[in-house]
């Protein structure tokens, strides 16, 4: 998918695709899971056509609220009452911020294959622990990389990267271990599907035995030296649905995740081998139309089988960036690179109008003034395809492109910080995730803590997601202090609580509104009581959240 190993092409160099890591991590990508080549790609030429205020006044919160409410404030989490409260776009209550941690050709985790169980947990903890140092609060995990395992699935052998080898055991089953610790730590996880990679070589009998290509050789595709599952054919649908429903059936996920991998991104030019499959079911559609259809399609039976195992757990795709340029769409974007619609036949803008997933993520990895794609162009465009739908609009940030050379911008450390300000402007902007987690204990230029100085200062709740569900536990009760540490009673389905400090004021009913009062987010322990060390004195309000962010009404003590 993405790969910070290697450079963006030349400008005048970037039109140029390479094709054996185009099969894994799209054009002109180094062999990781790699979006390099989406960059590239965009310079090439395209390819084808409140809570309701319940006191009076101001929060006393040491810092003044702007004159008027910022357009963010639909992003509190608040309802609107007889008094709205004024938010800060500094301090949003509620926003996602996520890392990509790929698995494939251990990008990120674990670091290499063969590692025994202890080195691989530990790594992973880390990369945990370095999400939370950051004010992060999602976790988007690679789980199947390409028709392959990273836990202990009935229908496809165990993934390669944990081991060396294909279908091998690796002594210890990862995935309820990696939700649990990001449970833990108050981390969403989101499982990361890829849905048509079938193996990046096309040699069959190489295969493990129990390789659904090697079981049904008609699923896949030889292109280019890889494998693909053809995307045209039902069988192919239904396995992918089964494959996803499972996992979301048997372990405690919050989110299924798609990348950009659809059909093929174009490599040498090589003709994808479908023509047996669109003369049987294409129906009087165009190739292209066609297609789109089949890839429509499975996003749709995915959404909804999901949501029918388990409708809290959340779907969304992180798309390409462009999905058309204007110059062939009216419709489309001010850009002048790759079109997803017509070169991997993936329409976000379908997804997002039939409601086929609750948030789209697309990876807008260039800076601003790009002139194939210009970072500032392209976030008002994904807004307004969002706008008035209930689809949230999330940003796959290029967290592996700073300090790069070959893009003057990249080199600079307020570039990155520079995008959040910028989404600021848009309220349909409720998140950003990024890739990748190999970056987090790296830092390049810095940025990391620009952004946590500049933009995460606080915690933040997730966004809440029309139609998912959930309830707000019932308010925590027994709040208090003693020996410096302030206790209540635990809240039945309550999976976490939200504290708030207010120094030395008594709070209003706009305390809890925006993030700037926010102090931490605390996971339920699982016992009688929950407890969280106070760094002083002042008011405290502590609200209890169900694992979809849903939140009680406030507690309040206020210490001495």
């Amino acid at each position: 998918m993405r790969n910070g190993h290697r450079p963006l092409l030349a400008a005048t160099t970037m039109a140029v695709v390479t094709t054996g890591v185009a099969y894994l991590f799209g054009p002109g990508a180094a062999p990781a899971d790699s979006e390099a080549g989406r960059a590239a790609a965009a310079a090439g030429p395209a390819t084808g056509q409140a809570k309701t205020a319940t006191g009076q006044g101001k929060a006393a919160t040491g810092e003044g609220r702007p004159a008027a409410a910022h357009p963010a404030a639909a992003k509190s989490g608040r309802a609107a009452g007889a008094e709205a409260c004024e938010v800060s776009p500094k301090y949003p209550k509620r926003q996602l911020r996520g890392v990509w941690i790929a698995t494939v050709h251990n990008v990120d985790w674990p670091s290499k294959t063969g590692l025994d169980a202890a080195r691989q947990q530990a790594e992973y903890v880390r990369i945990l622990d370095n999400a939370v140092k950051r004010n992060l609060n999602a976790v988007f995990v690679q789980v199947r990389p390409a028709s392959d395992a990273i836990y202990k699935s009935p229908y496809e052998p165990w993934s390669q990267w944990l081991t060396g080898t294909a279908g091998r055991d690796p002594g210890w089953e990862p995935l309820p271990f990696l939700i649990a610790e990001a449970h833990k730590r108050g981390l969403e996880f989101h499982a990361w599907f890829n849905p048509y990679r079938a193996a990046d070589k096309d040699n069959l009998a190489k295969l493990p035995a129990n390789h659904p290509a090697r079981l049904h050789p008609g699923w896949v595709v030889k292109h280019e030296g890889r494998l693909y599952y053809n995307p045209g054919l039902p069988e192919v649908r239904a396995h992918t649905v089964k494959v996803i429903k499972d996992v979301v059936q048997r372990y405690d996920i919050d989110g299924v995740h798609f990348d950009d991998y659809f059909y093929p991104y174009p490599g040498k030019g090589t003709k994808f081998a479908d023509t047996a499959a669109f003369t049987k079911y294409g129906k009087g559609m165009s190739l292209a139309a066609w297609r789109r259809e089949n890839v429509n399609t499975l996003v749709a039976q995915a959404g909804a089988a999901v949501h029918e195992a388990k409708p809290y757990v959340k779907f969304g795709i992180s798309p390409f960036g462009i999905w058309r340029n204007k110059s062939n769409d009216p419709a489309g974007s001010d850009t002048k690179g790759l079109s997803a619609y017509d070169a991997i036949y993936a329409d976000a803008r379908a997804w997002i109008k039939s409601g086929s997933i609750d948030y789209v993520m697309p990876q807008i990895y260039w800076p601003r003034g790009f002139a194939a794609a210009d970072y500032a162009k392209l976030v008002p465009w994904w807004a307004n395809q969002v706008k008035g739908t209930g689809v949230h609009l999330y940003i796959g940030q290029a967290l592996y492109r700073v300090g790069a050379r070959d893009v003057a911008a990249w080199t600079k450390a307020g570039e990155l910080p520079a995008h959040l300000t910028l989404n600021r402007k848009y309220p349909e902007v409720q998140g950003d995730v990024y890739f990748s987690a190999a970056q987090l204990g790296k830092n390049p230029l810095g940025v990391l803590d620009a952004l946590v100085k500049d933009h995460y200062p606080r915690p933040a709740l997730p966004p809440l997601v029309a139609g998912r569900g959930g309830a707000a536990p019932a308010v925590p009760s027994g709040l208090g202090l003693a020996g410096g540490t302030l206790g209540w009673k635990s809240s039945p389905e309550a999976a976490s609580y939200a504290v708030y400090r207010v120094a030395s004021a008594k709070p209003d009913g706009c305390a809890t509104a925006d993030g700037r009062n926010l102090l931490a987010v605390v996971p339920a322990a699982g016992t009688a009581g929950q407890s969280y060390a106070v760094p002083g004195g002042g008011a405290y309000l502590v609200t209890a959240l169900d694992r979809l962010g849903n939140e009680s009404a406030p507690a309040t003590a206020v210490l001495p």
